[in-house]
């Protein structure tokens, strides 16, 4: 066997030095929060709505339309600190993005309003959209290629841990809250409070960080010739890097939409099922909030395990029969997993189909960690894999919103609890349709498999 064969045998961890293993577990760390916290927003969505709006006011709507507003924020920094990124550096930039999330997820267990509790959630979007594009990047330029695949899959996959916490932590505040310790007005700003701290301590972590070599030789580089970094007129007006990045888009507007549009609505199914199952056995109103709660974040907890194993699979998947054939595969799995689980969810012992759809569609989501940095040069990996990821979501903030509509339309004249679980039901099946977008964007992107990052930036010769 030749060295070149040698140095690719074996699994992809095996090419790692200790300084590439602190790279990997800082930035998946950050990322890891990031979902944290993320996560803890949709399970205490429902609670805060109830305690912030005035009597009357449809909750499920005012929070799809938080929801929006938090995807907008999140899109928003996706695009400022991507470019940033890219001019600057990503192991500094990265920092500054933890500390601005870890600091307004806290803040938000401040809010007294609807309005501020909006705004707090907007300014959280604007760090949590960062983490992504930079925590992509810095493993990408500074773990060995062979590894790149394995460790951007991995990154991706682990969040499904920061999910996994968040579901524990809000099965124990509905534990405190069914032992009559904390009032369900108090749950939810329990829960984003204990979100802040990890994610808090996580930036002195960071300090250490260094920059990736590439992107440090690249920057020099740079410097003389005069390439721009970080520059969306530099992205889009090169026909090499436009069609990427807007196939790239389309990609990720549908996996977003069906993720936040509709999959991270599942709480709002779980919740009144298994609410309505326990008003039939007549226990008094603290318990149902108890275990609502608690059946809420085992819900999460079910739905991310599938997530972790679906994400590791996607990542095989990529690496064996190409990033192009997976994701078609994802898609279609996706769209006929999260309509069966919106039509057939009816209690308790439906649990499972919660790990199935949390598979197909977080599959997704390792396939973009995979294959968004193999599209775009160093000088704009952070750019291009942010605007990807978040420009889509300008238009994927309107999947909550489009939801919170079409339920509202169909539940029009219901009067029964049950007639309106149905509304939901049936709203979100429609949307399921989105993932057929994602394999209209496949035919417009090339296959990456095999291939070496691209470059544009070569250095001056002497």
């Amino acid at each position: 066997m030749n060295s070149a064969n040698a140095s690719s045998a074996g699994p992809w961890w095996r090419a790692l030095t200790s300084y590439h293993w602190f790279v990997f577990a800082v930035a998946s760390l950050a990322w890891m929060f990031d979902c944290l916290d993320q996560q803890l927003f949709i399970l205490a969505r429902g609670a805060a709505m109830k305690t912030l709006l005035p009597p009357g006011w449809d909750a499920n709507e005012y929070g799809g339309y938080a929801t929006a507003i938090f995807v907008a924020g999140w899109a928003t920094g996706g695009l400022i600190f991507g470019a940033v990124g890219d001019r600057i550096g990503r192991a500094k930039t990265l920092t500054f993005t933890v500390l601005m999330y870890s600091v307004f997820t806290g803040l938000s267990a401040l809010s007294q309003g609807w309005i501020d509790f909006a705004a707090y959630r907007f300014v959280t979007g604007l760090g949590v959209g960062g983490v992504f594009g930079l925590a992509v990047a810095l493993i990408a330029d500074s773990l060995p290629d062979r590894s790149r695949a394995g460790a951007l899959g991995s990154l991706q996959a682990l969040s499904a841990v920061g999910n996994v916490t968040a579901g524990l932590i809000s099965m124990g505040v509905g534990q405190l809250v069914a032992q009559k310790s904390i009032s369900p007005a108090w749950s939810w700003k329990l829960m984003f409070l204990l979100g802040a701290v990890p994610a808090f301590l996580c930036v002195f972590i960071q300090i250490k960080l260094k920059e990736p070599e590439r992107w440090v030789t690249a920057r020099e580089a740079g410097r003389k010739t005069g390439v721009a970094f970080g520059s969306y007129p530099s992205l889009l007006g090169d026909v090499r890097w436009r069609q990427s990045a807007l196939g790239g888009m389309l990609l990720c507007v549908a996996g977003v939409i069906g993720l936040w549009g509709i999959g991270f609505f599942a709480p709002e199914l779980v919740g009144p099922v298994i609410e309505h199952s326990l008003r039939a056995q007549n226990l008094p109103p603290e318990q149902i909030a108890g275990a609502k709660g608690i059946w809420i974040g085992i819900n999460s907890i079910v739905f991310n395990l599938g997530a972790f194993g679906g994400m590791l699979a996607m990542t095989r998947l990529a690496e064996t029969v190409g990033r192009k054939r997976a994701f078609g595969i994802a898609f279609l799995l996706a769209m006929f997993a999260t309509a069966g689980y919106f039509q057939l969810f009816n209690g308790k012992g439906d649990i499972w189909m919660s790990a199935v759809m949390g598979a197909c569609q977080l599959a997704l989501f390792a396939g973009f960690a995979i294959y968004l940095p193999e599209l775009f040069p160093t000088r704009l990996r952070s750019t291009g894999t942010s605007f990807c990821y978040n420009v889509g979501r300008f238009v994927a903030a309107s999947g909550p919103f489009t939801l919170g509509k079409l339920q509202a339309a169909l539940k029009a004249g219901a009067t029964s609890p049950e007639a309106k679980i149905e509304a939901f039901r049936s709203a979100a099946t429609y949307m399921s349709a989105i993932f057929l977008l994602g394999l209209v964007a496949l035919i417009f992107l090339p296959e990456t498999k095999g291939r070496p990052l691209p470059e544009d930036v070569v250095p001056p010769q002497p």
